[in-house]
């Protein structure tokens, strides 16, 4: 019964990461979302921070739309990017926030599902 019991709570470590007090990844999104506040990550190897806009799915993967204001980028750019969750790694929530909306260029393409928005 033990054993059985060890490799339940090792899946369940599994899913929830390897500790069940470490936040998700959906959860920091939301949390930095709902409070505007910058976030840094790194994504393709690249150290990045931005402001996110929209979080929701696209070609059947999570994304977010992203103004990138800092760090680096595979093309040198800073601004709007679209980001896949499952790429992202060293997620943190920063203390300082953005102001919300920004202009965009209108080129931003559709999203299949829409989880969270900044004043969309």
């Amino acid at each position: 019964m033990k054993l059985i019991l060890e490799h339940r709570m090792a899946d369940l470590a599994g899913i929830l990461g390897s500790s069940s007090t470490q936040r998700t990844m959906d959860e920091m999104i939301r949390e930095a979302m709902s409070e505007k506040k910058l976030v840094s990550f790194d994504y393709d190897s690249f150290h990045r921070i931005a402001e996110l806009h929209v979080y929701g799915r696209q070609n059947d993967k999570n994304g977010i739309l992203a103004h990138q204001i800092g760090g680096q980028s595979s093309d040198g750019d800073l601004g709007w990017k679209i980001m896949y969750v499952n790429k992202i790694t060293n997620m943190k929530v920063l203390d300082e926030t953005f102001q919300g909306k920004r202009e965009t260029t209108g080129k931003h393409t559709s999203w299949e599902i829409r989880y969270f928005v900044i004043d969309w």
